[in-house]
């Protein structure tokens, strides 16, 4: 038996030393939160929507450079990604999310090798796990928009760089790499882009010395490299548009950077991104503390000084939206990975010792080791409240309410696992009760809450009205079968039924421009207007879609409802 259990031991020591063991476990530990959902998928209005309708205006009309009548405001690369996902797997919510839960996997897996660089491979694992379970970033992964493909790009241009620096017989192909990525990134984010690498000129400039990054030639070709795809889209509109496509691009950028949007002032990420990455924001203070104390040999201007100075950009930038943000997630999980392995090796192992802080170091190191304890029994009472609470709900609450009480439920499930940890350990002896059992404590619970949240449907039904309407047999059938036009329709719910047309008809400003018994539909504003003979087939979000009658037909249909 004992000879038995030894060959296991051995047979798993071999498979976690095995290289592609980190990778295995962290796709499994990523995948089902981008895979869950309630059966149903709708686009959520309007970034979404827009970009995965100028998406299928390019693959439908075959015109992958303009297919609009006026010069566009930003670069192509999204729509290209996801044009080509419909050209491998149709038109649908699918193809318009599957680049950006690749990408986010691969991020994941980037930040992994990042992490084990600048810090080491246990904390490594525990930053990409991190990053799984931090709410805005799994929600990207799962939506069409381009912002985890350009972070995908830069986390990837950040390796590059590191590991041209620790490998210089292969320096030159690395800070090709990292130009290549750079320049691509602005393809995929325009001038957003350049946000990042800003925040890496501290690193570049301030270690210079030791990696010569900034006088690599190549890192210049490389980002030549990864502009050509630009280059060669402003050189085709430039021919049908002239000095406009270039105007229109920079035009963009300063309308964005002139006025606030939603009232969100300079202090907005000061309270958005601890909310939005919590508990995580509170382990990264930690980090940061940490990283302040003892500086990270070599790297310390990119693990605290790059989030540092985005942080300092994206607060100045006038349009301040919570998903400028999504950079820092990376960081936050690197700086909160560390601020929590150092949390667990003092609750558990003893092992951390602090620099000198004066006379009241005794006292200080005494209510840090208290830390873990009070955080272990802070989550148990917050357990239990949650399962009351949640349990009240389940049992006399709505349907509504009932899908919010099963997430306060699996919440407070994982919370459980803290005390219990700490309880087992150091009131039942149970030595085996480690750390690592106390870090999966903070892990399962974050990740049981956002498997029942996407299992409901939030992170992937985002309008199941317009979904059910659509999907009544006669609309559908009308929306299969015929030409739809549209009367002053836009907004969010505009940019969605653009997308969910099949058969999408001109646009016209006056409802007398409908032809007779053509289908359209009519935004809220012209509904009023309507004295056109019609019939109202369906109505959705305030918008009405409608077939255009002639005189007669309308008596008698008038005669028809009398009778």
């Amino acid at each position: 038996m004992l000879f038995k259990l030894q060959k296991y031991q051995l047979a798993w020591q071999c498979f976690r030393s095995w290289v592609g063991f980190p990778y295995v476990t962290l796709l499994f530990w990523i995948l089902p939160l981008l895979l869950f959902n309630s059966g149903h998928s709708s686009l959520m209005a309007h970034d979404e929507g827009l970009y995965a309708w100028r998406s299928r205006q390019m693959f439908d009309s075959g015109n992958w450079i303009n297919p609009w009548s006026q010069p566009h405001h930003k670069t192509p690369g999204p729509y290209w990604l996801i044009a080509s996902f419909y050209t491998l797997f149709g038109i649908s919510e699918t193809s318009v999310r599957l680049p950006s839960m690749i990408l986010g996997v691969l991020s994941i897996f980037i930040l992994y090798e990042i992490g084990k660089i600048l810090l080491n491979q246990k904390i490594a694992w525990l930053a990409a796990a991190i990053l799984s379970v931090e709410f805005l970033w799994l929600q990207y992964c799962r939506l069409g928009t381009p912002d985890v493909p350009m972070i995908c790009l830069v986390l990837l241009a950040i390796l590059a760089l590191l590991k041209a620096e620790l490998n210089p017989k292969y320096c030159s192909i690395y800070s090709l790499v990292a130009g290549v990525c750079f320049g691509l990134g602005f393809l995929v984010r325009s001038f957003m882009i350049f946000l990042p690498m800003i925040a890496l000129l501290p690193y570049l400039i301030g270690e210079h010395r030791r990696h010569r990054h900034l006088t690599n030639p190549l890192l210049y070709l490389g980002f030549l490299l990864g502009l050509i795809p630009t280059l060669i889209w402003l050189w085709l509109n430039f021919s049908s548009y002239g000095i406009d496509t270039i105007e229109e691009l920079l035009e963009f950028v300063l309308r964005l950077g002139s006025k606030e949007r939603g009232n969100n002032g300079v202090l907005f990420y000061l309270w958005n991104v601890p909310i939005k990455a919590f508990p995580w924001s509170l382990f990264a203070l930690v980090g940061v503390f940490l990283a302040w104390r003892r500086p990270i040999y070599r790297y310390q201007l990119i693990l605290v000084g790059l989030p540092l100075v985005l942080f300092l950009e994206i607060t100045f930038f006038s349009t301040r939206l919570p998903h400028y943000s999504l950079s820092l997630y990376p960081f936050i999980a690197l700086l909160a990975a560390l601020g929590l392995d150092w949390l667990a090796s003092m609750g558990f192992d003893g092992k951390i010792k602090i620099r000198e802080v004066g006379k009241n170091k005794q006292t200080i190191l005494a209510h840090i080791n208290k830390v873990p304890r009070n955080l272990s029994y802070g989550f148990g009472v917050l357990a239990i409240l949650l399962l009351f609470t949640s349990s009240f709900v389940f049992i006399w609450g709505s349907g509504d309410l009932r899908k919010y009480a099963t997430v306060g439920l699996a919440l407070g499930c994982g919370c459980l696992i803290l005390p219990l940890v700490w309880i087992g350990r150091y009131r039942f002896g149970k030595k085996f009760l480690n750390s690592n059992y106390w870090l999966a404590g903070w892990l399962i619970p974050a990740w049981l809450a956002l498997a029942v949240v996407a299992g409901q449907g939030f992170l992937s039904d985002y309008n199941p009205d317009m979904r059910s309407f659509l999907a009544q047999p006669a609309i559908a059938q009308i929306l299969q079968n015929h030409s739809i036009l549209f009367v002053k329709v836009g907004g969010k719910t505009g940019v969605l039924l653009d997308f969910y047309t099949p058969h999408h008809g001109d646009d016209v400003d006056t409802i007398s421009e409908l032809p007779v018994y053509s289908y359209a539909w009519i935004s809220p504003q012209r509904v009023t207007d309507l004295s056109t003979p019609h019939r109202v087939l369906g109505t959705v979000q305030k918008h009405q879609l409608i077939q255009v009658l002639p005189n007669d037909a309308l008596c008698e249909l008038k005669i028809s409802l009398i009778l």
